[in-house]
């Protein structure tokens, strides 16, 4: 813990973000927006920090032909302000293509054109973030009984610098996910990290690829490895007979809107539940109708062809995976006759998600004064405020890790734009006050302070 003395007071952020993914880079934006309309009167300091050395989202699973899943009306500011300058028309605008993009019709564009736009949006706030650092700790500074600041611990080639603040973001992304028991390998991928994997191929000829999971990401892969390597089987293992369609209608998307927000916190626990089973086949491993199609087609073209390279193992989930330095040998078990059968392939490809990273691990004591339900979750406020003791003046806010509060759009960009913009309000109603300057700490190898 660290003790204030009477008399200390050194300058500190309103705003520390922690992560510098999409939701951080909304954030970034509604403050910047703040600041620019009420000028020196009453700006809302704020610095992020982010691990990976420049703006990346998703890199690995940037397919050339994959598109976005989400309107691009539900970009980084459009929902909270239409007007700003910030939306993924003024992006358009500024690349020469908003004619050609109307033109096109579409409400997806192409994932790659839509991190270009994070790209884009996030060079416009690098005055607020310093990539390649890492936050590697949280602790309390204490007045009179009662945490005041939070001394955030960064970690660069610098060394370690430690940065107050009043109130916290967490932004720190998801996590991918494994079946228990596998551990990631050189033949033994997530999908999280196939383009960068692939391009260590370059020079081989593969024959055989396993793509496990029977989501969007799985599907794209599979797609993905037959095209890019024609002279290879493409197998692809999920426990269902096929791949089921994504719930995109209009009536089923309202689960994406922001009054959705508000009916989910209020509902009880067990209709939160029903809800989430209502409409997880709106995001949860469920793939796009056209895709699914396009598979299938191929499918029935090579069996008609003679020359069947893709090949879909149904109703069977693969129970072992084992890696030489040659191969990758998987074992795939019928869940009708319990029959197992085994592959020899160069690469298995696991799309089995992502989960969110523990909001508040990096919180150390911290994380004592955040309150819990009683299934040991994290309570949240509306305001995506954590809860705390009363002793906890500091606001900590997520970005993620609330489905089991928020609903659906804990994590999606669906509800990004509006999300920020509650959590700079709540800031802001709390009374936040700037400070000229940040504090900045900086820690010698021996851990102690020079300031």
């Amino acid at each position: 813990m660290s003790q204030v003395l009477p008399g200390d007071a050194a300058p500190v952020y309103d705003l520390i973000g922690i992560g510098f993914g999409p939701s951080n880079v909304a954030m970034s934006i509604a403050v910047s927006e703040h600041n620019a309309r009420v000028g020196r009167q009453e700006p809302v300091t704020a610095h992020f920090f982010e691990q990976q050395p420049s703006f990346g989202w998703h890199r690995g699973m940037l397919i050339d032909d994959a598109t976005m899943q989400v309107s691009f009306l539900k970009d980084l500011v459009t929902l909270r302000n239409p007007t700003s300058e910030f939306s993924f028309l003024c992006y358009l605008q500024s690349k020469g293509r908003l004619i050609d993009f109307i033109n096109h019709k579409n409400l997806f564009p192409l994932r790659v054109e839509f991190h270009d736009y994070f790209e884009w949006a996030a060079a416009k706030v690098d005055d607020m973030v310093s990539y390649g650092h890492e936050v590697v700790g949280v602790t309390q500074v204490v007045r009179d009984g009662a945490v005041e600041y939070l001394d955030v611990t960064v970690r660069s080639g610098e060394g370690l610098v430690v940065h107050r603040a009043r109130n916290l973001v967490i932004g720190s992304g998801l996590r991918p996910q494994m079946p228990e028991g596998v551990e990631r390998g050189d033949r033994v991928w997530h999908n999280s990290e196939l383009l960068k994997k692939v391009d260590g191929l370059e020079g081989t000829s593969p024959s055989r690829f396993v793509v496990v999971g029977a989501g969007q990401s799985a599907a794209e892969n599979v797609a993905y490895l037959h095209r890019r390597f024609p002279e290879a089987e493409i197998c692809a293992v999920f426990s269902r007979y096929g791949y089921s369609p994504a719930d995109d209608s209009a009536f089923a998307n309202r689960i994406f809107d922001p009054e959705a927000v508000d009916q989910y916190f209020a509902a009880p626990e067990d209709i939160k539940s029903r809800l989430m089973g209502y409409h997880g086949n709106t995001n949860y491993s469920v793939v796009d109708i056209d895709l699914i199609d396009d598979l299938y087609r191929e499918m029935y073209r090579e069996k008609v062809l003679g020359t069947e390279r893709l090949r879909f193992l149904n109703v069977s989930r693969l129970v072992d995976v084992k890696e030489t330095p040659d191969k990758a040998r998987a074992t795939v078990k019928s869940l009708v006759t319990g029959e197992e059968s085994f592959l020899d392939a160069d690469v298995v490809v696991f799309a089995t998600g992502y989960g969110p990273a523990d909001p508040v691990g990096l919180l150390g004591e911290v994380a004592d004064r955040c309150l819990r339900d009683d299934e040991g979750r994290v309570r949240v406020e509306r305001d995506y405020r954590v809860a705390t003791d009363p002793d906890l003046r500091c606001g900590i806010y997520l970005q993620g890790g609330t489905e089991h509060t928020h609903g659906i759009t804990s994590s999606l960009l669906s509800n990004t734009a509006i999300r920020v913009g509650e959590i700079l309000d709540s800031l802001l109603d709390r009374g936040v006050k700037s400070a000229s300057g940040a504090a900045r700490q900086v820690v010698d190898g021996t851990g102690s302070t020079a300031r």
